[in-house]
């Protein structure tokens, strides 16, 4: 194996989910509007609601179809790439992805088609119940997804197995071969991080797709242009938005305690903590993992403690616990972590202050302010995913983490040299999960080739949105027309049947037709052949 194929392969992996995860969170976080926006048409009959539920619709149609096609592009590169990581955690895999394809994929793809072309081809009613269907589809998609990539964060309900060929166990390059398998499903489903990276997760999405919708809403009011729809939209996701970024502060406290308690490592990098005992929250710095320190550091001392332990003289464990080569990658994770906590606490300031506004009546005077909501979508889309970096890098070195061994007491339980110890069994490391046979030119090529067809897509996406958006939404001036009454549709079946019926006997009329004609034109050649017999005959005489 190449020496570099692994690092390679994880940039691929990174290349490809990354530009994947720029479309699922927006069509989470924009479904939620879209339900908000036909409920209230429902309500009010307010034809403004129905004309921005149909322009928004557009638009997550177009994103929700760039979601599919870059997210098949991943499960391919378990096979390809980590072969030795799908064998470990095929048996897990397996069942969420099944789950996902069986209760989200058709629940999302079944009622698609009636969202996207069923305006005015089924009641108000049942459209608003494809578009709630469409929306819980994404949402359960990504509750299958959280569920395994959580199990590879806090594995359980499992049990490590050694995989056996041909009746002998299995070795491969003098490393025999090992698989989670499930001995509780539930347990698997509800490991110990599932609840909680599911919820902020979601939080994050609702978060991208409410700016998503505020920037394009404070775009046309600032052009002064279809300004009514602007500010349903606008005031709707911004409700929407400030309640979501309060909540995720909220969520964000409760992952880093549950982070402290099971993968104590990951904490240590994301707040540059070199030293075990009372820990200051760091607000800014830069680690130097070198010099074992962070240096130009400011943070608020006894704060960490208190939010990790409750205590702020408690001490944190620091990476000094953790043997240095179970470090993840510490600049990444503390720099994408601390970016991630600024742009949400930016963000609770701003849609608070927004939302004062509203209060006041005044929000939609201060175009200083609606240009910030213009760019803020990118802050979103950067919060997103500097959050999925820090919590997959922060794991590193493992693929899967291995538990964090207690003692009777629940504190973490030391080895001789006062350091950290896992269950090492249950781990995989990531320098351990990658393909036999792949070579690292062959990641390359793979590399360039995804960046240029990714790079294409994307041109092609924000083309079309570009185009949309500068058209701009259709005002609507009725409720779609529902179907027609059964003894509408039996007249016209009457009329399509008695059409169909004198065109079979057209059809029919005119083969008789030709028959007949060919016949006629056939006595007539036999006529004339006699004819010519006959007059042969009398010449021969």
């Amino acid at each position: 194996m190449d020496i570099n194929v692994a690092e390679l392969s994880r940039i691929q992996f990174a290349l490809t989910i990354m530009f994947h995860y720029l479309f699922p969170p927006l069509t989470i976080g924009m479904g939620i509007v879209m339900v908000y926006l036909e409920g209230m048409f429902l309500w009010k009959k307010d034809p403004i609601y129905l004309s921005a539920a149909k322009f928004w619709t557009q638009l997550f149609a177009v994103s929700f179809a760039m979601g599919v096609a870059t997210g098949i592009v991943m499960e391919f590169q378990f096979g390809t790439n980590w072969a030795v990581y799908s064998r470990f955690v095929g048996d897990v895999f397996g069942s969420a992805l099944a789950a996902e394809g069986i209760f989200a994929f058709f629940l999302e793809s079944g009622f698609l088609a009636v969202l996207v072309f069923g305006w005015n081809k089924v009641s108000a009613g049942f459209h608003f119940f494809a578009t709630l269907m469409v929306s819980l589809g994404s949402i359960f998609s990504a509750v299958w997804i959280i569920v395994a990539n959580s199990w590879q964060q806090t594995p359980a309900g499992h049990l490590i197995v050694q995989m056996f060929r041909d009746g002998k166990p299995w070795i491969i390059q003098g490393r025999p071969v090992f698989r989670a398998e499930i001995t509780d499903f539930w347990s698997m489903i509800f490991n110990p991080s599932t609840l909680e990276r599911l919820l902020h997760t979601l939080l994050g999405a609702f978060t991208l797709g409410t700016f998503f919708i505020m920037s394009i809403s404070a775009y046309y009011l600032l052009r002064r242009r279809h300004q009514e729809f602007a500010k349903r939209s606008f005031t709707g996701a911004l409700i929407l938005a400030t309640i979501v970024s309060i909540f995720q502060l909220f969520s964000g406290h409760s992952n880093a305690k549950m982070v402290a308690y099971y993968q104590p490592a990951k904490l240590a990098a994301f707040e540059g903590l070199f030293q075990t005992g009372p820990a200051r929250l760091s607000i800014l710095g830069w680690p130097n993992p070198e010099a074992k320190k962070t240096e130009y550091e400011l943070g608020i001392p006894g704060l960490l403690s208190f939010l990790a332990l409750g205590d702020s003289h408690a001490p944190v464990i620091g990476l000094d616990r953790v043997p240095e080569k179970y470090w993840p990658p510490i600049r990444i994770s503390f720099m994408s972590y601390h970016l991630m906590v600024a742009i949400g606490t930016f963000f609770i300031l701003l849609t608070l202050f927004a939302s004062f506004l509203r209060l006041k009546r005044t929000l939609f005077e201060k175009r200083w302010l609606l240009w910030i909501f213009v760019g803020a979508v990118g802050l979103a889309m950067i919060a997103n995913e500097v959050g999925w970096v820090a919590a997959e890098v922060g794991r590193q070195p493992w693929t899967v983490h291995p538990t964090t061994l207690r003692n009777s007491s629940g504190e973490v339980a030391l080895n001789e040299q006062g350091q950290i110890q896992y269950r090492l069994e249950e781990g995989l490391l990531t320098q351990q999960a990658i393909s036999e046979s792949v070579r690292s030119t062959e990641v390359v090529l793979s590399i360039i080739t995804f960046g240029f067809i990714y790079l294409l897509l994307l041109v092609i996406w924000l083309l079309v949105l570009n185009n949309k958006i500068h058209h701009g939404p259709s005002i609507a001036t009725r409720m779609p027309v529902p179907p027609s009454s059964d003894t509408d549709n039996d007249t016209d079946n009457d009329t399509d049947n008695k059409g169909l019926l004198e065109t079979v006997s057209s059809r029919v009329e005119k083969s008789d037709s030709m028959t007949e004609s060919k016949s006629n034109e056939s006595k007539s050649n036999e006529s004339k052949s006699n004819e010519s017999k006959s007059n042969k005959s009398k010449e021969d005489i």
